[in-house]
């Protein structure tokens, strides 16, 4: 995790009484799939743009969103979760969603990074909401990872904007569109 924070649980599976099951795998399946999601747009960022001036930023980025998407992984398994059956189409989805907008250059890349991050920010803030409304103490260590991964998004955020997102043509309309289809992901990725 980014910062050297260690994020690991206590154990590899974590005791199951007490917890709102229902939440718990909502919140996890949906976290696990965007940050497979994430994964797969900066895989299809860095295949257009991986060896332009801006390849480092994304690569360091993608970094911090690989090591999300392992820590998901470990959630998936510690809290007995099934992924959403929708990866195939997300895999494929993310991958064309990063590499379109890299198409459109550096500044089009960052400004489906500010779109998504934006959208993720927002979404990890809702559930730290949900879970310290639960029991912030029962759910104390998801809550630091969930907390810490929407600070990453954040940052994230931030470069695309410091990296000229907004300057990119069009950069409303892109906005919204992504975080339409963003808003789309989150709301099927939590059910199926």
């Amino acid at each position: 995790p980014a910062r050297g924070a260690s994020l690991r649980l206590c154990s590899a599976r974590v005791a199951q009484e007490g917890i709102n099951k229902p939440v718990i795998e909502r919140i996890i399946r949906v976290d696990h799939a965007g940050e497979f999601g994430a994964n797969r747009i900066y895989a299809g960022q860095m295949a257009v743009l991986g060896r332009s001036g801006v390849g480092p930023v994304i690569q360091q980025m993608w970094n911090q969103e690989k090591e999300h998407l392992k820590k998901f992984n470990e959630l998936m398994v510690a809290y007995r979760v099934r992924p959403t059956v929708l990866l195939p189409f997300w895999n494929v989805a993310g991958f064309v969603l990063g590499a379109g907008s890299a198409l459109l250059g550096r500044r089009g890349a960052m400004a489906c990074t500010v779109a998504v991050e934006e959208s993720i920010s927002e979404h990890y803030n809702n559930q730290i909401r949900t879970l310290i409304e639960e029991d912030p103490e029962k759910y104390k260590e998801l809550l630091q990872v969930i907390k810490q991964f929407r600070d990453d998004e954040q940052e994230h955020h931030d470069i695309g904007l410091e990296h000229d997102a907004e300057a990119t043509p069009a950069y409303s309309v892109l906005k919204t569109a992504i975080q339409l289809g963003c808003k789309a992901a989150i709301f099927l990725s939590e059910r199926i």
